[in-house]
């Protein structure tokens, strides 16, 4: 299929503005109110339903933010501390597998029914029994009310992350006499028997959230059109007459957000950033991404024997020039001190960052005894996360260690064969990365011994007391600031004992015009629309 002309996109374009100003026109007669600005938002889609208990995808989660509430959220870029939003209180047990919600009893849906315990049971009951892509987040946990406003979450092990898991958009809470109407169940097997999907994904589902926008037109492919709910119940009111999601492929993005106004951009490179970074009419944010990129050395001497070698993997650590890795991935990218994002709670300060030094790599692989054995890095080839090609990175890393006088040779394989052999823990020293279940310093004790990622990297339970102890407390503990001491702790003990390598975070750009007064990125939501205002 051969591309539109630049005059055919433009007849498209000026069609879709005449569509949106009329939305805005009609919206105002209907209400009695002035009309006030569409926010249009650029994203390269990757949604496959407006369901929320079923979607679990970065443009899923700018659209069911807008349109239903969670049981906590967060305000403007903070992800390392959850809020209550239809919480009014809570209290967790000393062992973090008991949590009782105080629910707010002024919330009503869009239909204005009004928001009970009964429909917190039967969201996050349909979220785990439809056994889709985000079931997961409540896997070993059980809900039940104790009262109309009152719920109750035990959880088979300790939970500390409770309260971010909520703030995710796949839990959030339906209308639940208005979604059985339409097809909805949380019968045990939902998976078979639900079918209010396709009433999601319409403007037929008008009623079934409570957030301050209903869905106006749908589409995975082109755009989707929320409007505001006129019954919503919280003291912010919709600022926008319209918001349009738009599907653009990010050189469109850039053009776009150059000419538009109270607009954002969200998939630009940090190259593209950089062509853009002294407009008067734009905000530039360049950022570190959720994303860390990390090399790993295999534990098990039956994998391998040069991978499980302690000087081996210590000559490692001090032979990378972190700061030139960085660069690989452009301006805003930054050296990963840990397993933890920066914006996350617990993240180690850039001070407590691993230096290159050569000397001690090179001293540390002369003590291997590996001499001049030739040493395999693998990774998936072709493969581009937040800009970053994974084979100049795997380049970057192949010229450091050489430099401290290691015979490396790169092998990149197909992202399919290479997560396969990552996975099954059979790959002596690879490249890798870890982009977060949930913005929750929790999701990387996986890093541990006898954990998920720990044994793809040969490293059983046992293997390092010290650190698995640190990680048991801290699955117990609830208190922030206890929580970040501890998972400060855990990483530097991995930075200096673990078979882990942290490398960058990548650069996230996020770009919006200057009318908007509180356009900010969120790393959960991508853009939360109902915190955005445009000035004046």
């Amino acid at each position: 299929m051969s591309r539109p002309s630049t005059r055919v996109m433009a007849k498209v374009l000026l069609v879709l503005v005449v569509s949106l100003v009329a939305t805005t026109a009609a919206f105002a007669a209907k209400s009695g109110t002035k009309a006030v600005p569409t926010l249009v938002v650029d994203k390269s889609f990757e949604i496959k339903t407006a369901d929320p208990q079923r979607a679990f995808e970065p443009t899923a989660s700018i659209v069911n933010r807008a349109v239903f509430d969670t049981l906590f959220t967060y305000k403007g870029s903070d992800v390392a501390h959850p809020v209550p939003l239809l919480v009014q209180s809570w209290k967790a047990s000393s062992d973090a597998k008991t949590f009782t919600f105080q629910l707010r009893k002024d919330v009503r849906f869009a239909d204005g029914t009004p928001l009970t315990s009964a429909d917190v049971v039967f969201s996050l009951r349909r979220l785990v029994r439809l056994k889709g892509n985000p079931s997961f987040l409540l896997d070993g946990v059980t809900v039940s009310a104790a009262g109309k406003y009152r719920v109750l979450m035990r959880s088979a092990n300790a939970n500390s992350a409770l309260p971010a898991i909520l703030a995710n958009t796949s839990l959030s809470i339906v209308n639940s006499k208005l979604v059985k109407k339409n097809g909805g169940t949380d019968a045990a097997d939902a998976d078979k028997t639900d079918k209010a999907e396709q009433w999601f994904n319409s403007p037929k589902s008008l009623g079934a959230g409570s957030g301050p926008y209903v869905l106006k037109q749908y589409s995975t492919s082109s755009q989707i059109v929320l409007a505001p709910n006129p019954k919503y119940w919280g003291q912010s009111k919709p600022a926008f007459s319209s918001v349009v999601v738009r599907n653009m492929i990010a050189p469109t993005q850039l053009i776009n957000v150059q000419r538009g106004k109270y607009e954002v951009a969200i998939d630009l490179s940090a190259q593209q950033a950089q062509t853009i970074q002294g407009s008067k009419s734009l905000s530039v944010l360049t950022t570190p991404s959720t994303w860390v990129f990390f090399l790993f050395a295999n534990n098990d001497p039956k994998v391998s024997g040069f991978a499980s070698n302690k000087n081996f993997q210590r000559g490692v650590r001090y032979a990378l020039d972190y700061k030139a890795i960085a660069g690989v991935a452009g301006p805003g990218a930054i050296q990963a001190p840990g397993i933890i994002p920066s914006m996350f709670l617990g993240a180690l300060p850039q001070s407590s960052a691993v230096k290159q030094d050569l000397a001690k790599a090179k001293a540390a692989f002369a003590a291997s005894g590996l001499a001049d054995q030739k040493i395999t890095l693998e990774f998936p080839s072709s493969l581009t996360i937040n800009g970053v090609l994974f084979d100049s990175l795997a380049q970057k890393v192949q010229a450091n260690l050489q430099a401290a006088g290691l015979n490396v040779e790169l092998a990149g394989a197909p992202v399919g064969t290479w997560l396969q052999r990552y996975r099954d823990g059979k790959m002596p020293f690879g490249l890798s990365l870890w982009g977060p279940d949930y913005p929750d310093p929790s999701d990387y004790l996986a890093f541990l011994p006898g954990e998920l990622v720990g044994l793809r990297a040969g490293w059983p339970a046992g293997s390092e007391k010290t650190v698995e102890a640190l990680g048991a407390t801290a699955r117990v503990t609830t208190n922030d600031a206890a929580r970040e001491r501890l998972y400060q702790t855990i990483q530097k003990r991995l930075n200096a004992y673990g078979p882990f390598f942290p490398l960058l975070q990548p650069t996230q750009v996020f770009v919006a015009t200057k009318d908007l007064a509180t356009a900010k990125f969120n790393s959960v939501y991508s853009i939360d629309v109902t915190q955005t205002k445009p000035k004046g």
